[in-house]
């Protein structure tokens, strides 16, 4: 498994890379990338067991593809979430396998949620936000009369390219 997860890595190296410099995941790398973890699941299990065991093996790996792209198609779907980073999930679903698919993409998430209050304070925008979240927990708690309506939101875009490679590079760390 580990140079399944190392190809991981790669991938989502390049996906960091190219989502930093273009804004945008390369559909080549990730579909790529999926095809090419998919194909060697399938490989590797024949080499070791035969064609059933190759099958069990590509069956795993689609499986993780699979589960790694639900959440974040919920969050696409609710646009908090880029269709790139999606595919990048899914694609290294289908290279890691459900489990270290899914420990990738929680320490990815862990990553970019940590990244989000250090972007805020750089811009000078912490402040503002921590007022509204302060304002949206106690506004319940006031008499009718004293409450204010919740001003808008300002959406904050995070691009999660690089968390996610962080996120698979600490995978791979807590295997070795």
């Amino acid at each position: 498994m580990l140079p399944f997860l190392i190809g991981a890595v790669c991938i989502s190296a390049i996906a960091a890379y190219t989502d930093l410099r273009r804004g945008l995941i390369p559909n080549a790398l990730t579909l790529g990338g999926a095809l090419a973890g998919a194909l060697g699941h399938l490989a590797h299990g024949w080499q070791l067991g035969g064609w059933s065991s190759g099958l069990s093996a590509l069956g795993a790996s689609l499986a993780g593809g699979l589960l790694c792209a639900l959440a974040p198609l919920v969050l696409f779907a609710k646009g908090g979430m880029g269709g790139g980073d999606v595919k990048l999930f899914a694609a290294l679903g289908v290279c890691c396998h459900p489990l270290l698919g899914i420990e990738a993409q929680l320490y990815a998430f862990v990553l970019a949620a940590s990244f989000v209050p250090a972007q805020l304070l750089r811009q000078g925008r912490l402040r503002e936000l921590l007022g509204r979240a302060r304002h949206a927990l106690l506004s319940p708690l006031l008499p009718r009369a004293r409450r204010r309506p919740l001003p808008p939101v300002a959406a904050h875009w995070l691009r999660l390219g690089p968390a996610i490679f962080g996120g698979t590079l600490l995978a791979l760390l807590s295997r070795l």
